[in-house]
């Protein structure tokens, strides 16, 4: 093997792993591990640049915006607008009423007022083993649809991930144990 193809080889295995499918993000179809692949770059702006991505002024203090180079698609309506806010990324549409889409996504309401609209679904969840290698975590994707002050005549939509560990066991209440059996009976002898 040439020194060049050694070179070569190791920078591939330095490089970092590109994220996840930004679309398939968006639009539920990863799991808390496609979210999570995208922390770095929310990290450390010259990532995000790498990607193609422009940060934005926060005109929101809530969220972290994108332009991006390349529009990415979500939900058959295209935006080169994202925005990252706590455990969810959406997309910003230039879509006033946001209604139209949650009917569509067929989405329940979680606040529906003149002023303010909220809708989500869960896409999907799933029992997996935790970041501690025991099973029983959650991992849930909920499908969201809203609008926000900060982007009047906008509509925010994408998903919110989540990685839940498993319930504790509830102590049975008292009175309620069951006493361990009893030994068999003593002989005389």
């Amino acid at each position: 093997m040439s020194a060049t193809t050694a070179d070569a080889q190791a920078a591939d295995a330095a490089a970092p792993a590109a994220p996840p499918d930004l679309s398939a993000l968006l639009e539920c179809r990863l799991g808390h591990a496609g979210f999570a692949a995208y922390l770095p770059v929310l990290q450390d702006p010259l990532k995000a640049v790498a990607l193609g991505w422009r940060p934005l002024p926060q005109s929101n203090p809530f969220m972290l915006e994108y332009r991006l180079n390349t529009p990415v698609s979500v939900f058959g309506r295209t935006s080169d607008h994202i925005a990252f806010a706590g455990d969810g990324v959406v997309a910003v549409l230039d879509l006033a009423e946001p209604r139209v889409l949650a009917r569509e996504l067929q989405l329940e309401t979680g606040v529906d007022t003149p002023e303010k609209a909220i809708f989500g679904r869960e896409a999907r969840a799933s029992e997996v083993a935790g970041p501690d290698g025991r099973p029983g975590w959650i991992d849930s994707a909920v499908i969201n649809v809203s609008n926000v002050d900060s982007h009047p005549g906008k509509t925010l939509t994408g998903c919110s991930y989540s990685l839940d560990p498993p319930e504790p066991a509830e102590p049975a209440a008292p009175g309620t144990e069951t006493a361990a059996p009893s030994p068999g009976g003593a002989q005389p002898r």
